[in-house]
């Protein structure tokens, strides 16, 4: 599903109109007849009925006061609260309000009065319809609107909204310092980042997606983002060959671990095996292989050189590059710590490796120390996994700065370094280096947990080393690690999920993945 800008809509509404001839008045009836239907859809067709909109003075008003003349045609009860001046409402919204009669519309410029006037006629309603503010919203929700958002969620009826619920920022999903709490949202040609992006995700309720009459070609050819479904990623998984052996699957390589995290390590190289590698290898320090070969019984182990205490340092870099040939992906970090010696081994693998890499974790925290590494980087295809956390360390920044703009910030760091980006959090967000971007629609909070993000690491590394575009392996692997979490929370619940029964989902997730039709 393609997902776009509020700006992206505003351009699309623009080049409609302009380039195509087609009348805003007409987009806006066709606005108005979508929300009907699904006005309809949910609460019945029947007459009698009982609706209240409110409605501000640009074009979502607009479409509300084409909703409530609908409505009123379809014998249903209507009331239309407009917060603004009669003379403010100009163009195709004022012509739209001067079809409804003038009964059934009161005008409200001043906090304070809603409540008390209008809370009965709230309680008899059948629908709220919110046709406020809409996308193109870039302030705090103040004054009379916030006092109609407010009176809208403490109604206890249900809500729709048009368009986006009135008080999220419809490009990154924030809360404009408080927002409608919407049971369905009808929106228009596409979702917008405000619907999937967490916290407007949660205020939106179900989203219908509804062709107004803006041509399909104007459609396609606006920038967006994928959002990942189970149809989405689908068409990228790979059947396999009855006759297939496991040298066609990948050979992964992963070096990970330390003294007291020997956990990330094996759930790194437990999971590749679980996404289906043919071979996987994890590179230790010698004084933790051990307990390693008894936590991974299928992978492979090679002991290294250490410093000391079960960490790693240069000395283990003959090693590695020893092992390395014939293998076809390398991952880096899960659980390797953040020695000063550690940190220097991370380093000169992110500058030498030829094989498509994955960093995460103590990876991507060696970067942090000086991510203009990125820029002398020999891999034509590395992936980096970070948290807001290991994002704002790689930026410098506040993880607060990262989260205002996830989108924003993902793609610029891919961009400026050539890396694919998997920005991981509610609604994960992946970045290429080409500027294409994907938001994940899979997972739950129960994923809120230690060693999600090493199993995550597996399942990229493992994806890579089978073949797979490092766009198709982040896109496919965030996906897939989010849909085994909802088969666990499915099976168990979101409460004590943790990061094994993940892994141990992987092989029906995917089953599950490619029996839905």
């Amino acid at each position: 599903m393609k997902v776009i800008s509020a700006q992206t809509m505003q351009e699309l509404d623009s080049r409609a109109i302009r380039e195509r001839g087609i009348p805003g008045l007409e987009l806006m009836e066709h606005a108005g007849h979508a929300c009907m239907e699904a006005i309809f859809h949910e609460f019945g067709y029947t007459g009698g009925k009982r609706a209240v909109i409110f409605a501000g003075r640009g074009n979502n008003g607009g479409d509300g006061y084409v909703i409530a003349r609908l409505l009123l045609q379809s014998g249903w009860q209507v009331r239309v609260f407009i917060l603004a001046e009669r003379d403010r409402i100009v163009g195709d919204a004022a012509i739209n309000l001067e079809q409804l009669p003038p009964a059934v519309v009161s005008y409200h410029t001043v906090a304070g009065g809603l409540a008390g006037l209008h809370e009965e006629e709230l309680r008899q309603a059948d629908v709220i319809v919110d046709a406020l503010l809409g996308t193109g919203l870039n302030s705090e929700v103040s004054g009379i609107q916030r006092e109609a958002v407010e009176l809208i969620n403490a109604s206890g009826r249900p809500v729709l909204a048009v368009d986006i619920p009135s008080g999220i920022h419809g490009t990154t999903g924030r809360v404009m310092g408080c927002a409608v709490r919407a049971d369905v949202t009808v929106t228009f040609a596409c979702a917008k980042l405000g619907h999937v992006l967490y916290p407007g995700a949660d205020c939106t309720g179900r989203l219908v997606v509804a062709d107004i009459g803006i041509p399909a070609d104007l459609v396609a050819e606006a920038n967006g983002c994928e959002f990942l479904t189970a149809d989405s990623v689908r068409p990228l998984v790979r059947r396999r060959d009855r006759q297939a052996h496991k040298g066609r699957f990948g050979h992964c390589l992963i070096v990970a671990g330390s003294a007291g995290k020997t956990g990330a390590a094996a759930l790194a190289a437990n999971s590749a095996v679980r996404t289906g590698s043919g071979l996987v290898t994890l590179a230790v320090a010698e004084s933790i292989n051990p307990i390693l070969e008894i936590k991974t019984t299928e992978a492979m182990t090679v002991p290294l050189p250490e410093a000391g205490n079960g960490h790693l340092a240069m000395s283990a870099l003959g090693a590695i590059e020893q092992v390395i040939p014939g293998k076809d992906v390398l991952a880096v970090g899960p659980g390797l710590g953040q020695h000063p010696a550690t940190v220097a081994l991370v380093q000169t693998l992110v500058k030498s490796t030829v094989l498509p890499l994955v960093l995460d974790a103590d990876g991507l925290n060696a970067l942090a120390r000086d991510a203009g590494i990125l820029r002398n980087k020999k891999s034509t295809a590395m992936v980096l996994t970070p948290h807001p956390g290991e994002m704002a360390r790689l930026l410098g920044v506040s993880v607060a700065n990262v989260e205002a703009d996830r989108i924003g910030t993902a793609g610029a760091f891919a961009r400026t370094f050539g890396v694919h980006v998997v920005l991981k959090g509610a609604r994960t967000i992946i970045a290429t280096p080409d500027g294409s971007l994907a938001v994940n629609g899979s997972g739950n909070p129960g994923m809120a947990s230690g060693g999600m993000g090493d199993v995550l690491t597996g399942i990229i590394c493992s994806l890579l080393g089978q073949g797979y575009s490092a766009r198709d392996a982040c896109c496919l692997g965030v996906f897939i690690h989010g849909f085994a979490a909802d088969l666990v929370a499915e099976a168990k619940g979101e409460i004590g999920m943790n990061a094994g029964d993940v892994q141990e989902m992987l092989p029906h997730a995917f089953t599950r993945l490619l029996a839905e039709p």
